[in-house]
């Protein structure tokens, strides 16, 4: 599950480069995930994507039942417990669904990139975006799917683009720190694939998470949080509920300007009771946010230590 984007990213670079085939190559049977509303997951049982009801979910939603769905569906088709690997977007759903005890059948998660606290996030772009959701543009001009392709959306990252500290000939840093190992080719093919809608409330609820510094569930404001929870103030998703001995790969970056390392720590900190053999930590000083899924010596660095971990599991 990734924001703005689709599973096609565990697939771009190379099969010797991406993370899907080597974990295939390493004998594991591997499902790739869509986040609802990407152009593989937009379909519904009684709901169409192009009406604003499709899209009045957050990643509440992802955490409360689209990924326990994904685990209970993988289940019962191959009968074995899972090992999971989230990056970014992915991995905040997976914690904050694990806090919840929302997932069965699991063995052992990776968490690349982890994104619980944004507090720290220091990308200039994505700071002035989360204050834009946060404020005036909580409705976003009536639209309920963020489409980055769309020509509100378009006009509103130009907005963006006329602050001097966004350098917006280069998105990709701008939104993720320098990314140190990126090969040219892969970015083009992302660039032609990416990015993907989403709902405009998971951009309103990832901006609350940047201004507020805690992870909790979607802030409706006072009198609709007590109809919608029972209180003024939104639950607040306990990563300290997360099972103990649960088996954790953790692998952040020093350039990463999304899940900066100030924040990472705080997550560690929410793991410190942690079984210690059953949480394994590792920190890449020179990778930034995208770095750990379409890096080239992500391999090396990255996916070799995690297939390890998955193996001994």
């Amino acid at each position: 599950m990734l924001l703005l984007q689709d599973g096609m990213t565990w697939l771009l670079n190379s099969p010797d480069q991406s993370l899907a085939f080597i974990l295939a190559d390493a004998g594991f049977d591997v499902w790739i995930g869509n986040t609802r509303g990407t152009r593989f997951s937009r379909k519904h049982v009684s709901l169409d994507a192009s009406r604003p009801e499709y899209w009045n979910w957050s990643w509440d939603e992802l955490a409360a039942y689209d990924l326990p769905a994904t685990f209970d569906f993988v289940y019962r088709q191959t009968g074995q417990q899972i090992d999971y690997v989230g990056h970014s977007m992915g991995t905040l759903v997976a914690l904050a669904s694990l806090s919840q005890g929302q997932i069965a059948n699991l063995k052992s998660v990776a968490l690349l990139s982890p994104v619980a606290y944004l507090s720290h996030m220091n990308t200039a772009i994505g700071v002035i975006a989360a204050q834009a959701f946060v404020g005036e543009i909580t409705t976003f001009f009536g639209l309920s799917e963020f489409n980055p392709k769309e020509k509100t959306i378009i006009n509103f990252l130009h907005t963006l683009c006329a602050n001097p500290n966004i350098d917006c000939y280069d998105l990709m840093s701008s939104f993720t720190g320098k990314n140190c190992c990126l090969n040219a080719s892969t970015v083009d093919v992302f660039l032609r694939n990416e990015p993907q809608s989403t709902s405009t409330k998971t951009m309103v609820h990832l901006a609350q998470t940047v201004r507020d510094g805690v992870l909790s569930k979607f802030d409706y404001g006072g009198d609709f949080n007590v109809q919608h929870y029972g209180q003024r103030r939104p639950p607040v998703y306990n990563l300290t509920n997360i099972p103990k001995d649960l088996p954790i790969f953790i692998s952040y970056g020093g350039k990463d300007a999304l899940a900066d390392v100030q924040d990472v720590l705080l997550l560690l900190d929410s793991l410190k009771l942690h079984d210690g053999d059953k949480l394994q930590v590792q920190f890449v000083k020179d990778f930034a946010h995208a770095d750990f899924i379409m890096g080239v010596t992500a391999k090396e660095i990255v996916y070799n230590a995690l297939v390890a971990f998955f193996k001994r599991q």
